[in-house]
């Protein structure tokens, strides 16, 4: 194993800075950033003509998460194996509570996944689905000694995984009193499963009534009630896997009353669209996901979002299944599993599709994909830029290399790709993972158990501060 790496001739780039330098690193952190350094490294890198990333994360998925009756098909070690490939070097998995069970047992069972198996760094959020007197005594322990300050609750998949709005509430009066944050899945499932329902009994059951049963408005409308209920009792809040103009303007419409609501999206929602549904046969499955696809004017409209500083980072949601058991929902479009592949392909389809195309810069790039994150979930500095002290999660990115995305030669242990013959330019080259390089020239060389569980810090301790100069209601 490398004790010391130098990487000379890059050109740096984190979310506020740009520029040419050399960046030596010693054990499992960066030592020096300087230019012309003149290190007695173990192993020098030459990376002229390429890019100096922090290390991503990918602050959405679900490895061997269990749902609608199977896996999954992702373990920890395919799964972030695949997401090194991709630049990603830190993930947040959701260790997904089971109705009626204690949360520590979802944690318990969350580390015997991953513990030993994972090959990059990785946290968990907490997902609730049954907040109660025994769950909510739980919450000090979790912020506090598992480092797990993130909160997910569910509004839609009634009888599953939803909660109800007093419960909500309750899990964010009482994470808060923790440096807790409840981060959300906003759809409103009351009006789903109705909407389901009718088309069922209509005998409408091809994959395309999964987009028309999940409408726009159904989004919208939870994520209006969450930021309310978030507004009322002056509580942060996280929206995941934001997709349409509709949601994202509940979030505009909540900064006018000075309201900050972290939002994401998924590399997804930017770059495909509903037509996708109507693909012949069976194929549409695919893209079977919730929220889904959305329409032209709602990439749009992420777009724009993004720019205006309204969504914060941008996420896989990474839950793949393969074809066979997407075929569980051939004649029935409710028993589709939900989710897609997309963990190894963030970094390369956002730099082409987002900073080739001048949607957004470098430093927007990086702010998108790693620092946000770190910020947000508790990891900033020792995740999420490059500099002295931080760990030594580095991508070298080679801004030139064209290539095509497809199953044949992904790491998702998934047999379709969600961007099958997508042509993109931009490769991660080599990357670095806690001074160890993981990923050279399309090669790994590290392999399972050397990812780190990650304790995170509480998330209230900046917010108050933000919360003092807003005057924000308490």
């Amino acid at each position: 194993m490398v004790k010391s790496l130098l990487i000379k001739n890059g050109l740096l780039v984190t979310a506020v800075d740009k520029y040419e330098a050399d960046v030596y690193t010693e054990g499992e952190q960066i030592h020096t950033i300087g230019k012309n350094l003149n290190f007695n490294a173990d192993e020098i890198i030459d990376a002229k003509n390429c890019y100096l990333f922090p290390g991503g994360i990918d602050p959405h998925t679900h490895m061997e998460l269990p749902f609608m009756g199977t896996c999954a098909s992702d373990t920890f070690e395919t799964g972030t194996i695949a997401g090194l490939y991709g630049g990603t070097t830190t993930i947040i998995d959701f260790a997904i509570q089971t109705q009626g069970k204690s949360l520590k047992s979802a944690i318990d069972e969350w580390h015997r996944k991953a513990d030993g198996n994972a090959v990059c760094d990785y946290a968990f959020h907490m997902g609730v689905t049954d907040f109660n007197k025994n769950t909510q005594k739980e919450i000090k322990e979790i912020c506090e000694k598992d480092g797990i300050s993130s909160f997910k609750i569910f509004m839609a998949y009634k009888g599953a995984l939803m909660i109800d709005d007093r419960q909500i509430i309750g899990l964010m009066k009482e994470a808060g009193k923790y440096g807790g944050m409840v981060i959300s899945h906003c759809e409103n499932g009351d009006m789903i499963d109705e909407l389901v329902s009718e088309a069922k009994l209509k005998g409408n059951l091809s994959p395309v009534y999964h987009y028309l049963t999940r409408p726009e408005i159904a989004e919208a409308e939870a994520t209006g009630r969450i930021i309310d209920m978030a507004y009322q009792g002056s509580h942060p809040l996280y929206i995941v896997h934001m997709t349409c103009e509709a949601a994202l303007n509940r979030v505009r419409e909540a900064t006018k009353r000075n309201q900050k609501v972290n939002a994401e999206t998924c590399i997804q929602y930017l770059l495909l669209d509903e037509s996708l549904y109507e693909s012949p046969g069976f194929e549409g499955a695919k893209w079977i996901m919730s929220p889904p696809l959305r329409k032209e004017k709602d990439r749009a409209a992420l777009w724009s979002g993004i720019a205006q500083n309204l969504v914060h980072t941008v996420a896989t949601d990474h839950c793949p299944f393969c074809m066979d058991q997407k075929r569980m929902g051939i004649s029935d479009f409710s028993k589709i599993p939900n989710g897609i592949p997309g963990i190894e392909h963030r970094l390369e389809l956002l730099f082409s599709e987002g900073v080739l195309k001048e949607k957004i810069s470098l430093n927007k790039f990086v702010e998108l994909t790693s620092t946000q994150a770190a910020k947000i979930f508790g990891m900033f500095p020792k995740k999420g830029t490059i500099a002295a002290g931080a760990d030594a999660d580095i991508v070298i990115f080679d801004p030139n290399i064209k290539h095509t995305l497809s199953a044949k030669t992904h790491h998702h242990k998934c047999d379709y790709s969600a961007f099958e013959g997508w042509q993109v330019q931009g490769k991660c080259k080599t990357v670095i993972l806690r001074g160890t390089i993981a990923i050279d020239n399309a090669q790994a060389l590290i392999k399972k158990g050397f990812g780190k569980y990650i304790k995170r810090s509480q998330y209230n301790k900046e917010y108050k501060k933000e919360k003092e100069l807003t005057g924000a209601i308490s």
